[in-house]
């Protein structure tokens, strides 16, 4: 089987690679002025300041973009190529979660093409470099560093749109785990769940290669031996860091493989309802997984042998069954809420739920799931994950 591999160029990865960044975009070419988009929490927390000290000390200008929100729109990321242009700047840093990392990878990518978002409605593929793009994730769960994906929303129709391609995989990345130890518990718990759900939909996707296969189980191993020891105690410093990396190891394998039904369901949850995406993820993971599992019931053994809820001498139905329990605990553990937990009102997620399973199908992830669901069918499963 011949395998095509999306990457950053290079990457520097460790505590404290931060420190570095002068050198990183060194390599990534004739850098002098780079725009840092990030959000206002970014820059109130000092880590903007932080960045731009070190270019400074590097003998480099850079000026800050701070206008990202959760869910960035289109209308966000022309503010940027506006900024970016005004600026005059040759390169863009995305700091920050996995949606400043998605806007910068947009403003470089769209500021020399199309400014039209629909111009990137899948099934289009973006495979035209943009600018010089650094990414600084500063959680660990989205894998945008590595992936060829950014999620913008239409703000005209709130749908989010998935951009894909070889253009949207960053020049190079840093990945520090230190960048993530003063975010709270929640983010913890929710950064590595959508971690988890990365290798899971990646390993059963139809798309799965050797390549991705590798990448996503050892991202089920890292969550499984870390995430209730980073919950229970953040200080746990080692815990961190193997976080962190399964992140990167969780983005390489679904960017190579695909995403399947929960994101393009997860999606829909976060545009409508705001809830958070690694939140999203974790609510929708064990409905989804009962739906899905008899058509790709092997993989879905192996990943419950993989991550401890199943035994080498279980069968594939004992372990598939152990699989959809073992999700429904890890929410249990991790205080994940209940969609109505999280606030949403039921009246208004059923008026919703056939909308969402328009926008899932539109999304054309759900193609890539074992069990392609019609839009009937993924309406059937919001009402089941509300249950």
């Amino acid at each position: 089987m011949r395998v095509s591999v999306c990457a950053p160029r290079f990457m520097s990865v460790g505590g404290d690679a931060l420190n570095g960044i002068a050198d990183v975009l060194g390599r990534m070419g004739a850098i002098k002025n780079p725009l840092i988009v990030t959000d206002k929490f970014m820059v109130e927390s000092g880590m903007a300041a932080r960045v731009q000290t070190l270019l400074s000390e590097a003998g480099l200008s850079s000026s800050v973009f701070d206008g990202i929100l959760p869910d960035p729109t289109d209308t966000i990321v022309l503010t940027g190529i506006e900024a970016l242009e005004r600026g005059a700047h040759d390169a863009v840093i995305g700091l920050g979660g996995g949606s400043p990392i998605d806007a910068a990878k947009a403003i470089a990518v769209m500021s020399q093409g199309s400014r039209d978002i629909q111009e990137y409605r899948p099934p289009k593929q973006s495979d035209t470099p943009g600018l010089p793009m650094l990414a600084i994730p500063t959680t660990a769960g989205t894998g945008s560093e590595v992936t060829h994906h950014t999620v913008v929303i239409h703000d005209a129709s709130r749908e989010k749109i998935s951009c894909r391609g070889e253009g949207f995989v960053p020049t190079a990345a840093i990945v520090d785990f230190k960048l993530t130890l003063t975010k709270p518990k929640r983010l913890i718990a929710d950064n590595g769940l959508d971690t988890l759900t990365h290798a899971i939909e990646a390993y059963v996707s139809k798309k799965a290669t050797l390549y991705s296969d590798r990448m996503a189980l050892d991202c089920m191993r890292l969550v499984a031996a870390n995430l209730d020891a980073a919950y229970t105690n953040p200080e746990n410093l080692p815990a961190r860091e193997a976080l962190m990396l399964a992140a990167t190891f969780g983005g390489l394998a679904f960017s190579n493989a695909s995403i399947a039904l929960v994101h393009a369901m997860s999606r829909p949850l976060g545009s409508l309802f705001h809830v958070p995406h690694g939140m999203s993820n974790a609510m929708l993971l064990p409905t989804v997984t009962e739906f899905s599992k008899s058509s790709a019931l092997s993989r879905y053994a192996t990943c419950a042998r993989v991550i401890g809820v199943a035994n080498d001498n279980d069968t594939d139905d004992v372990a598939g069954a152990a699989l959809v329990d073992g999700l429904y605990a890890y929410n249990d553990r991790l205080d994940v809420p209940s969609l109505s937990g999280f606030g949403i009102d039921k009246s208004s997620y059923d008026e919703a739920a056939n909308h969402m399973a328009e926008d899932a199908v539109r999304s054309g992830a759900p193609n890539n799931n074992p069990r392609v669901g019609s839009a009937q069918e993924i309406t059937d499963v919001y009402h089941k994950a509300w249950a």
